[in-house]
Formats: C-alpha cells, structure tokens, sequence
C-alpha cells in the first residue's frame, strides 16, 4: 500500500505542477464548520481548481471522505459578497459535477471543463453575467481571485451543503494540499477493495 501512496502523491505532485502560464490553482479545504450554516460533519474533503481564462479550460480535482450521509451534489459556487463567508448561487454546471461520485460517503472526482461551452455554467450565473461565456469566465475568475468562490459538496444530511470550502489562490501547490490528495485517493481506493471483500 505505501507504494501506491507514493505513486499517488507523486502523480498528484505531476499534475498540480504542470501548469500553463495563464492559470491559477485555487485550493480549499472542505469541512462542515464552514458550511452556511456551519455543521457537525466530521466529514473532510480537498479541492484544487485550476482555472484559464485564455485556454478556457477549467480543471477540478477534488478528494473527499467521511460524509455522514451519501453525496448528492456537488459545484462551485460564486460569487458572495464578502470574502471567505456567505452565500451565493452556483456558477458550474447543474444540477452536479458531470461524472460526481453520487451516492458515497468517500470518493475522488477528475473532470476538465471546456467554459467556453455554455454547458460548463448553470445558466442563471450565464445570464446574470451578460448571457455570454465571455462574461461568465471573467465574473468567475474575478470572484476566485477575490476569495468570494467556494466548492461544496452536498450529502442526504445535509442537502444545503455538508462540506465546502472558499478557494483561494495557491501558484504553488501548499503541500498539505498534496499531502491530502495524494493520501486521500488511496484512502478512498483501500476502502473500496475492502467493501468489494465483504
């Protein structure tokens, strides 16, 4: 097992460095103390988003485990009014993350979104920005560098959210951001083979 933890963390290290020049990583630490309202979840989650304005790619890598109730939903939401606190309504695509683990207490999501697609937004956040891409793309990346953008996850105990966390800009990956997600996908995999073994 440590030889897969190695691999992990060394693959997660690989795809957080190799960025491109025009983008930022984001990094949030998701727990239900920062929900709105906050919670009791013991539950703990790590996202990375890298988001390009110019490539128009946006990249969400997100690790999670011990979600009282399986998962529903999860996306980004933008933008509130006050970095680091409060509401707003979702800017991904809905009603989830194309491809989310639904159902689950632990699991890991990859996905890489084209946002010059209206399809990568929830089409109120379109609207509310001019009704174009264009103008969905620089609200987004506005609210992700001012701290007001936060990842959530929503579960069957909480479906207003049981853990979230405000992403802010990272241009070197913190390494207990590494340390989670390479740790925390091998977690996810040795609970999974031991459920296939019962």
């Amino acid at each position: 097992m440590n030889h897969r933890i190695r691999n992990c963390a060394a693959a997660a290290a690989l795809l957080l460095t190799a960025m491109t020049a025009s983008a930022t990583n984001y990094t949030a630490i998701l727990t239900g103390p920062q929900e709105s309202p906050p919670n009791t979840s013991p539950a703990i989650g790590a996202a990375v988003v890298k988001f390009d304005p110019v490539s128009h790619i946006l990249e969400v890598d997100v690790a999670f485990s011990g979600l009282i109730l399986p998962s529903t939903i999860s996306h980004i939401h933008c933008c509130t009014t006050t970095a680091g606190a409060g509401v707003a309504g979702v800017a991904t695509e809905i009603p989830t993350f194309g491809g989310f683990p639904m159902g689950v207490t632990s699991g890991a999501y990859t996905n890489t979104y084209n946002t010059s697609l209206t399809a990568s937004w929830n089409p109120a956040f379109l609207s509310s920005h001019g009704g174009t891409t264009a103008g969905a793309e620089a609200a987004f990346a506005t609210g992700l560098n001012a701290g007001e953008a936060y990842l959530n996850i929503h579960s069957e105990r909480y479906p207003g959210g049981e853990i979230r966390g405000f992403l802010m800009a990272a241009p070197v990956p913190e390494p207990a951001t590494i340390a989670m997600l390479g740790l925390g996908i091998p977690a996810v995999l040795l609970m999974a083979r031991r459920r296939r073994r019962m």
